[in-house]
């Protein structure tokens, strides 16, 4: 009997211990819970109009898969150029906490930071695989951290928009002569050689160019490609239509955080933010490569659009001008030099190996 009773009190204690455990668990559970619903609002500034093709809706695709993938945790607003700051001060509203993230292309910051160009496109360049490469494997996001960094500022590959057209002329281009006192909207080391050549770089952002054409405050603009052109009306105002885009063979954008903002993430959601990145960058020329055809047929075959390649020989003039340009930049500048130096010794190899490879390829495969 003394047996029984004094088991019926090892199992009273024993079950109240697993009660008072079952609540001690469920209550930390709980406190887990209220920690991963706590909700952190970040603001998103852009270069692009609202909804613009590839770029703008890459933008609000990234802010929804950052949302989602976080559980709701980080929810960010995006405001398109001008809903919150004009699309030439995303850098500095990143970069004073405006905003905690901007999403743009750094060439638009030339005038603060020269070498930001490298790390958008270089004529006669990287293309975006090559671009993405030398960013990940040959120094190069290394180098753009430490330029941005006195700017309280981090940079990430965001999307990429591969080889660009040429452009948008309101003439004939045949020869370097026909660049002579053009005005065109070309941002970036692009701008700086057609100066070389005797145009007139006008650097506007990607909502004003279509209005700029079609009043002749410009001559010629370049933009994206025709997935983006054929949605902003271009060949309302211009007919001739170049190839390819030498200015431009793989444009980056870049994803910029403001470095406090960032920090103060816990260390999962900065891992989701660069994951969500990651994915961006990649789904960007992804849908730059499967539109842009499409898009050109209906350029060509319902608008009339006059398709045209550039001279051979106004291609090699305009190389020659653009490698002449870049050493004057690198010269005049020591963040330049430093990126430019990279720039060359991470082109040289993989050209040869795209010699061998992709380049080998297309050609083989064009002899068909």
């Amino acid at each position: 009997m003394n047996t029984i009773k004094t088991w019926g009190k090892v199992a009273l204690v024993g079950l109240s211990a697993l009660i008072l455990s079952a609540c001690g668990s469920e209550e930390k559970e709980t406190a887990k819970a209220e920690q991963k619903t706590e909700v952190i609002h970040w603001k998103m500034v852009t270069t692009w109009p609202k909804n613009a093709p590839g770029v703008g809706t890459g933008a609000e695709t990234l802010a929804k898969n950052i949302k989602e993938m976080s559980n709701g945790r980080l929810d960010i607003k995006v405001y398109a150029a001008g809903e919150l700051v004009p699309a030439l001060e995303v850098f500095d509203a990143v970069s004073r906490g405006t905003a905690q993230m901007g999403h743009g292309a750094s060439y638009y910051w030339k005038g603060k930071v020269p070498a930001a160009q490298f790390f958008a496109t270089v004529p006669f360049g990287f293309t975006a695989q090559e671009f993405n490469a030398w960013v990940a494997y040959g120094g190069g996001l290394q180098l753009w951290e430490e330029i941005y960094a006195p700017f309280n500022l981090i940079p990430m590959v965001a999307g990429n928009a591969g080889v660009q057209m040429g452009g948008w002329f309101n003439k004939e281009i045949n020869s370097l002569a026909d660049f002579q006192g053009l005005k065109m909207r070309m941002p970036g080391l692009g701008g700086e050689v057609l100066k070389k050549v005797g145009a007139s770089p006008i650097n506007l952002p990607g909502s004003e160019v279509s209005t700029a054409l079609q009043t002749g405050t410009i001559d010629a603009t370049e933009w994206v490609g025709p997935y983006n052109d054929l949605a902003f009306g271009l060949y309302k105002a211009a007919k001739y239509y170049y190839y390819p885009g030498w200015h431009e063979p793989g444009s980056a954008v870049e994803a910029i955080f403001n470095k406090d903002a960032f920090e103060a993430l816990p260390k999962d959601l900065k891992a989701i933010v660069r994951s969500a990145v990651q994915q961006a960058n990649l789904d960007m020329i992804n849908e730059f490569t499967a539109r842009n055809n499409a898009a050109l047929q209906t350029l060509v075959n319902e608008h009339n659009v006059i398709l045209k390649p550039f001279p051979s020989d106004l291609l090699s003039a305009l190389k020659k001008a653009s490698h002449e340009t870049i050493e004057e930049v690198a010269a005049n500048d020591p963040d330049s030099q430093k990126v430019y130096e990279s720039f060359k010794n991470f082109l040289a190899p993989v050209t040869q190996w795209h010699d061998v490879s992709e380049r080998a390829y297309i050609n083989a495969r064009a002899d068909d």
